[in-house]
């Protein structure tokens, strides 16, 4: 159920209720726009903006759409769903996540629905991040886990990076065991201030993460470039891969480099995903 091609580096939010906002997230750097029904959409506009949603599904977008419905098991998230299930839906964000009933009942309403849409599960409360393991095995259209660290930390009582340590390395460790991607990291709510963004991604990544989620077109191309593998990166993978094709060949499980780098499967994994978002992003033949 994973879309097709390497994972998302940036994810753009955007308001349902704002068709300009829309078009131009859709013609942004960003590798996948979310189309927000949930906190970005006032009450009484929830039912214009899934119109407004539909509407783009309906036109093929340029890039991958996904949607933050609202609150799994409330009316407005039943009713977000039989809206926004259309072909042209890449996936789902699910708010508040605590029950995986909650997600498979959603997944297989898609089903009846005939729509392919995968679903990531946002990890906003700190029953939500007990459940992150059970949450990413129960069903397998979850791509990906994504905090919500704003809502997480106020519902942990914790403040600053130390507190949200803890939390998302739990996050980290549970898409890991259920066999996902790293997780997908959250917004940086400072729009202006791109050194500090670039900070906490490179930060992120190195706990983890894969891909980031941005509320700024401006916050995008400092996302991808930490996201985007280096040349060097690129060579070093293709250079394992290659050893791991030699090995196999003699009868070799586990094995070393040259320069002494100890090699098993989940180096070889990391190489491969190195490879997949380098044909994605910039052309790189693999």
């Amino acid at each position: 159920m994973s879309p097709p091609g390497a994972p998302f580096r940036s994810y753009l939010y955007v308001p349902g209720s704002d068709p300009r906002r829309i078009e131009k997230a859709l013609s942004s750097e960003a590798d996948a726009v979310i189309i927000d029904l949930e906190d970005a959409v006032v009450p009484d506009r929830k039912d214009e903006a899934r119109k407004n949603v539909a509407g783009v599904l309906e036109r093929e977008p340029t890039k991958p759409v996904f949607v933050r419905v609202n609150a799994p098991g409330s009316a407005l998230c039943e009713r977000d769903v039989e809206a926004v299930a259309r072909p042209g839906l890449a996936g789902l964000r699910l708010p508040k996540t605590e029950s995986p009933e909650e997600v498979r009942r959603i997944a297989e309403r898609l089903e009846e629905l005939g729509c392919g849409a995968v679903i990531q599960c946002l990890i906003e409360s700190a029953l939500g991040l007990e459940m992150a393991f059970e949450l990413a095995r129960s069903h397998p259209r979850v791509t990906a886990l994504a905090p919500g660290e704003a809502d997480l930390a106020a519902d942990l009582g914790v403040s600053g990076e130390e507190g949200l340590l803890y939390a998302r390395s739990r996050v980290v460790a549970a898409s890991r065991a259920a066999g996902l991607q790293g997780p997908v990291q959250s917004v940086y709510t400072d729009v202006r201030d791109l050194e500090g963004l670039r900070r906490s991604t490179e930060a992120g990544k190195r706990l983890g993460f894969f891909g980031r989620s941005a509320i700024h077109p401006a916050q995008v191309p400092v996302i991808n470039e930490i996201f985007t593998p280096t040349g060097e990166e690129v060579a070093r993978a293709r250079e394992l891969l290659q050893a791991m094709e030699r090995a196999a060949a003699s009868g070799t499980g586990a094995f070393a480099l040259e320069d002494g780098r100890f090699v098993d499967e989940a180096v070889v994994r990391a190489a491969r995903l190195t490879l997949a978002v380098a044909r994605g992003t910039n052309g790189e033949d693999g």
